[in-house]
């Protein structure tokens, strides 16, 4: 039966539109596969054998193709490896909120979370309370910072310089901070992070770890480092902390200044990946209610915190370095 052209590229189109959901639906596969390779050592395994490892090799069966180590699974072994970043993001607490993702959007904001409709608490909570899963974000956060820091400072090192004393605000474990420390001795760092998270800092470093609440007070210092802190955060809170961290700086001709590491929308590479990371984690961070913000919203809190001026140095792949100034 000879076919209509017309009917024909109707039927492509039905047939594109369901490749479409199968390419949606299946998605998660590539993240789920990711965490499949991470649990199995698979990049440990390759790295082990010099890069390059057949199957038998990395497992007890034939085989002989041969794998090697891409770029991205290189940042998966050796000393400064990003495993624990990955395992925190693709942790079951992390993934399994937005399956609930339907029933989150019928209810009003702020609350519940995402997190806390799933968990019945958030996520501050639960690292509060669980000290397996406050290691786990911890631990994370470090290993990002390791990798990060090295780069932001290679790249853009002048940020830092001049400074007397940095204060690395909601800093965790110190990644950051002691990553600073170690590029410019003469800058005296801290990090301000809660009770909790402070008591599991380590001792023997360069960094100095202060209990206490951003919300309500930052130690003096003549910067303030906020790194990946602020997209946790609605705009209310963010214009807080922000406040904060201007009575605690220098003055600018003092070289005061809030150093900021996060995602602006739209700046950097324009390329198709870039963007739509960029959008992939606006929507991952709406599981805790947070936001990556373009730079008329960066804008917007930056001035109505009361600081004059701000400057977006697109250098970390999606993410950017904003020094705010008073």
């Amino acid at each position: 039966m000879e076919l209509n052209r017309e009917q024909h590229i109707l039927d492509q189109g039905l047939l594109d539109a369901q490749l479409e959901l199968w390419h949606n639906t299946f998605s998660f596969l590539k993240s789920m596969a990711l965490k499949c390779a991470l649990d199995l050592g698979i990049a440990d395994a390759i790295h082990h054998h010099g890069g390059e490892a057949t199957l038998s090799q990395i497992h007890s069966a034939d085989g002989e193709a041969v794998y090697a180590l891409t770029p991205a699974s290189r940042l998966l072994v050796g000393s400064a490896n990003m495993v624990p970043i990955m395992n925190m993001l693709l942790n079951p607490i992390h993934v399994s909120p937005f399956t609930d993702l339907g029933t989150w959007f019928q209810h009003e904001l702020p609350d519940p979370d995402l997190f806390k409709l799933k968990h019945g608490m958030t996520f501050w909570e639960l690292a509060d309370h669980d000290p397996s899963y406050n290691t786990l974000v911890n631990d994370g956060m470090v290993s990002d910072s390791r990798f990060l820091m090295d780069i932001a400072i290679r790249e853009c090192g002048g940020v830092f310089q001049g400074i007397g004393s940095l204060v690395d605000v909601a800093g965790g474990h110190g990644g950051a901070a002691q990553a600073i420390a170690k590029a410019f001795p003469d800058v005296k760092c801290s990090v301000l992070d809660l009770e909790h998270v402070v008591a599991k800092a380590p001792s023997g470093t360069d960094v100095e770890y202060i209990a206490g609440d951003m919300f309500e007070m930052v130690p003096p210092a003549d910067a303030v480092f906020l790194k990946w802190v602020m997209h946790d955060w609605s705009d209310e809170d963010c214009i807080k902390i922000l406040k904060n961290c201007k009575k605690s700086i220098a003055p600018k001709d003092a070289g005061g200044k809030v150093i900021i590491v996060d995602i602006v929308v739209g700046a950097g590479p324009q390329d198709l990946k870039h963007k739509e990371t960029q959008v992939m984690f606006d929507l991952f961070i709406m599981f805790i209610n947070g936001v990556e913000r373009d730079e008329q919203e960066w804008k917007k809190i930056i001035f109505e915190a009361g600081f004059t001026n701000y400057k977006i140095t697109p250098v970390l792949g999606v993410r950017s370095i904003i020094e705010v100034y008073p």
